[in-house]
């Protein structure tokens, strides 16, 4: 058994892929509900109702579609160039922190700077800390070879770490009685609401606008064409003079920006204030709905808002009867396994040869 590359992909092709991706992941899915011996049919129906069957389930799961939108972005844009972030976790916190370190002062230094200035420093800042997050690996990379999966992954525990320590000391909430937390933003910092008496606020107006200017980036700009030369085969782009060492840095600051903006619109929009469970995983969970997008940016948008539908519709079901919630989780991952199938099996097409016995 060997695989082909196929001479033409057609959109009938990427249609029946389509379809038969979500059948092999609504039959893993029932398959999960079952083994945890629940009926198949109310589970999904009660997921499907606690993430979208009201006012306040749409905005639950927009709100928490907000950060997985542009984590999403950040891997897409990263991953199209074949730079491997897998930090985004670490950027989200970085830029968290460094909007904190702006917006919270507390000392006079911040009250005496006018508000729009302020919230400009605030999400450049903290762009600024993501985007330096992913320079130093994208450099070690170009520089000395150093394989960017291994170095941005153990850059997360080493923000973490240090996270952890400025909410003990430096950056450390006097007033939370001894809870590991950061100063509060300044009120007049935070993000306005969408809807009244609801979470979701204008941060989705920001992600949505971020995936747009992104395509249109990806879509119009030189930058763009050299991303996709650049991800498609790097040493045909050098040779073509795709400009590699500038565009992989261009590529780095953009998507470690996108990560820390993320952070910084988390805080600004929903916590106010820095914690070490901030994140329930939104930098990993990027990289799934950039894959299941299809490295789309425009496709991030939707795909991120289904992802935490099945997150939220999946507490919510697990309070009712009684499922493990984890079982989202492993909805969210199979269906990363099968569409990165399927797009392998538009691709390539199976080929079976038989030998002669000797």
């Amino acid at each position: 058994m060997r695989l082909e590359a196929r001479s033409h992909v057609g959109p009938h092709l990427l249609l029946i892929a389509g379809l038969a991706s979500f059948a092999a992941v609504m039959l893993i899915a029932a398959l999960l509900v079952a083994a945890a011996g629940a009926p198949v049919a109310q589970t999904f129906a009660l997921l499907i109702q606690g993430a979208f069957g009201s006012v306040f389930a749409w905005s639950e799961t927009l709100t928490r579609s907000i950060p997985l939108m542009l984590t999403g972005l950040a891997a897409t844009v990263a991953f199209k160039a074949r730079l491997f972030n897998i930090g985004g976790e670490g950027q989200l916190y970085g830029g968290a922190l460094a909007a904190v370190a702006i917006g919270g002062l507390h000392d006079g230094v911040g009250l005496a700077t006018p508000g729009p200035l302020l919230f400009t420093a605030m999400m450049a800042a903290a762009m600024l800390a993501g985007a330096l997050l992913l320079l130093g690996p994208a450099l070690m990379k170009l520089r000395f070879g150093v394989d960017e999966v291994v170095s941005t992954l153990l850059l997360n525990f080493i923000v973490l770490l240090g996270v952890g320590a400025m909410l003990d000391g430096a950056m450390k909430d006097p007033l939370a009685m001894g809870w590991p937390q950061s100063v509060a933003l300044q009120p007049e910092l935070e993000l306005a609401k969408l809807v009244e008496k609801t979470r979701v606020h204008t941060g989705l107006l920001w992600s949505v606008g971020a995936a747009l200017l992104l395509w249109v980036i990806m879509r119009f700009t030189t930058l763009g064409f050299d991303i996709r030369a650049l991800g498609a085969n790097s040493r045909a782009a050098a040779f073509a003079g795709v400009p590699v060492t500038r565009t992989v840095v261009l590529v780095a600051l953009l998507s470690g920006g996108l990560a820390g903006l993320a952070g910084a619109i988390e805080v600004a929009g929903r916590t106010s204030y820095v914690t070490l469970d901030m994140s329930p995983g939104y930098g990993y969970s990027g990289i799934v709905i950039a894959m299941l997008a299809g490295l789309h940016p425009l496709a991030v948008v939707g795909s991120s808002v289904l992802v935490a539908g099945v997150l939220v519709g999946a507490d919510s079901m697990s309070r009712q009867i009684g499922v493990p919630s984890y079982l989202a989780d492993a909805v969210v991952a199979s269906a990363l396994l099968v569409v990165l199938v399927a797009a392998m099996l538009t691709r390539y097409r199976v080929r079976l040869e038989l030998k002669a016995a000797a």
